[in-house]
């Protein structure tokens, strides 16, 4: 057998992927898993422009807020709020039980989340930029 270890091009392993995803998320749970993922984006439009927007990944019962982004000239108005119920309210259609985001810890962003009824998870120490990460959930049931 001639084994080489290489670096894929963008999407050339994708179909390994495809074809094998349900056996390793098996192999890692030790059951089988039906993982049924989704990605959303939730916009918010002053006229026809996107003022702010939240992209929030389903899988599994639970809902990931992967970004968050509003126009600083449009902040401090209630959108992120916005952004976030309507993505909550998503979450609840897919039978989501909790919501989970991940940011800097002590930071702005932990701050907002908190005040929309998040709570801590835990805090991992991140050695790439020094910043430790929050993860902060909010049980929807």
């Amino acid at each position: 057998m001639s084994l080489e270890i290489e670096r894929a091009k963008p999407g050339e392993a994708d179909g390994f992927w495809a074809q094998h995803d349900r056996d390793w998320r098996t192999e890692l749970w030790s059951f089988r898993v039906v993982w049924h993922e989704q990605v959303h984006d939730v916009v918010a439009r002053d006229e026809n422009q996107i003022v702010g927007a939240l992209q929030l990944r389903v899988a599994a019962s639970l809902g990931a807020i992967e970004a968050l982004y509003v126009l600083p000239e449009h902040r401090r108005s209630g959108i992120g709020r916005l952004l976030v119920a309507h993505a909550e309210d998503l979450s609840n259609y897919y039978n989501c039980h909790k919501m989970t985001v991940a940011v800097f810890n002590e930071r702005a962003a932990q701050r907002f989340f908190e005040s929309c009824g998040y709570k801590l998870d835990a805090v991992l120490p991140q050695h790439t930029f020094k910043l430790d990460v929050a993860l902060l959930r909010k049980f929807l049931l």
